[in-house]
């Protein structure tokens, strides 16, 4: 997974008390203790579970960097909710709208922030014992004349700063996740029945508010997101609704290894785009579109080309690992030739029933032109030192085919 994620990649995890421990001590091996982000306590339920003396509440969703210099850009604020949004008012009729206070005073002792402030109303203020003014003289004044402070409704009261509702980007990301906010497993076992017409479609489903809270704070509106323990499918919705609410292009992969993984995981994804449920349930599709693909046979079987998989598909993948560009079979008579890329020319010699030797034999069938020559085969009865000056590089077959 590391591999996978981008330089200011996150990696979100999901887990219990029972595992959290080990899973921080894989991770850190893994990521490095120092790209360690935090451990986000959600709380999974609304009340104890009565069958039990000791009621787990809460379960652990584990992140980790790939790389924490990039937390600025890695991760994002959390979206200010309705419930925010009422804490601004506008008892003023401000004309940046609504606003709330927040106090003017500072812990400690700085010399150029312990000045007098006199209100409107004529009061007069000094910072309280051990306290200083958040700011000096000179930009308490301009934020004062800027009308960013408040007295009170009578103009008497101690100075407080504004913030204002639209200048606000979000609040800062906090460690406890309640259920309020991010919603808890009965919310989710009820997301799985309006879309499947029965709750018992899949047990122990993630909360779609929960998904959206780490696409929220962790993606850009072009990210790419991979959950590779896909479940239900809680992650595809999750994105899929991002991307209808603040019109992002966010492209999604999950990889579920369980049977379910068509009848539910792409069924799920399906009817979440195209919409689902009937009359006043009925529930508006969010648009899109994915692919669904099985598995197909492991390239390699030990230290073996697995004869089974088609030789066209094994050409694919070294194109794809050389170049990292899709392929298209080139327009020629030579068989093993894969294409050039970068003035380099490709040569895949394989062949499933016979061993393959790079000599002077097989040179003389290349025509293609290229400053450089990349040549998969077998054996090879040429010299490094020769080969070297003819510009040509020897890659055995399986031994320095490219692994993902």
């Amino acid at each position: 997974m590391a591999k996978l994620l981008a330089d200011d990649g996150v990696i979100f995890i999901s887990i219990d008390d029972r595992e959290q421990v080990l899973l921080r001590m894989i991770c850190n091996e893994i990521f490095g203790e120092n790209n360690f982000l935090a451990q986000f306590v959600w709380q999974k339920r609304t009340s104890p579970d009565m069958r039990k003396l000791v009621s787990t509440a809460h379960e652990y969703v584990c992140a980790y960097c790939k790389d924490i210099s990039y937390l600025p850009n890695a991760i994002s604020k959390v979206a200010l909710s309705e419930e925010d949004a009422e804490n601004y008012k506008n008892p003023d009729n401000d004309p940046r709208g609504p606003w709330a206070s927040s106090d003017f005073t500072a812990q400690g002792f700085r010399p150029n922030q312990m000045y007098e402030i006199i209100t409107p109303g004529g009061a007069r203020y000094t910072p309280p014992e051990g306290h200083c003014w958040k700011n000096v003289e000179s930009e308490f004044i301009k934020q004062r004349d800027e009308g960013r402070m408040w007295f009170g409704a009578d103009g008497k009261g101690i100075p407080r700063r504004k913030t204002y509702l639209s200048e606000r980007e979000g609040k800062n990301v906090w460690t406890w996740w309640d259920n309020k906010g991010v919603g808890h497993s009965q919310e989710a076992t009820k997301e799985i029945g309006k879309i499947f017409g029965t709750p018992t479609a899949f047990d122990y489903p993630k909360p779609v508010r929960l998904i959206q809270r780490i696409i929220q704070i962790a993606t850009r509106k072009d990210s790419i997101v991979l959950d590779s323990f896909a479940g239900s499918g809680t992650t595809a919705q999750a994105v899929l609704n991002m991307n209808k609410h603040d019109g992002g292009c966010r492209r999604i992969i999950l990889v579920e290894m369980g049977d379910y993984a068509d009848s539910i995981t792409a069924e799920r994804v399906k009817r979440v785009i195209n919409g689902y449920g009937e009359g006043k349930n009925a529930v508006a599709g969010t648009g899109g579109n994915f692919s669904f693909y099985d598995l197909g046979e492991p390239l390699l079987v030990g230290d073996c080309l697995n004869e089974a998989v088609a030789p066209e598909k094994i050409r694919e993948y070294i194109w794809f690992m050389e170049t990292k560009q899709p392929y298209a079979p080139p327009i020629g008579d030579n068989p093993y030739y894969l294409g050039k890329h970068n003035s380099t020319g490709y040569y895949f010699y394989y062949e499933p029933q016979r061993v393959t030797v790079l000599d002077y034999a097989f040179l003389s069938t290349i025509t293609e032109k290229a400053d450089g020559t990349v040549i998969y085969a077998d054996r090879c009865s040429i010299s490094e030192d020769k080969l070297a000056k003819m510009g040509i590089t020897f890659k055995k077959i399986p031994r320095d085919i490219s692994r993902l």
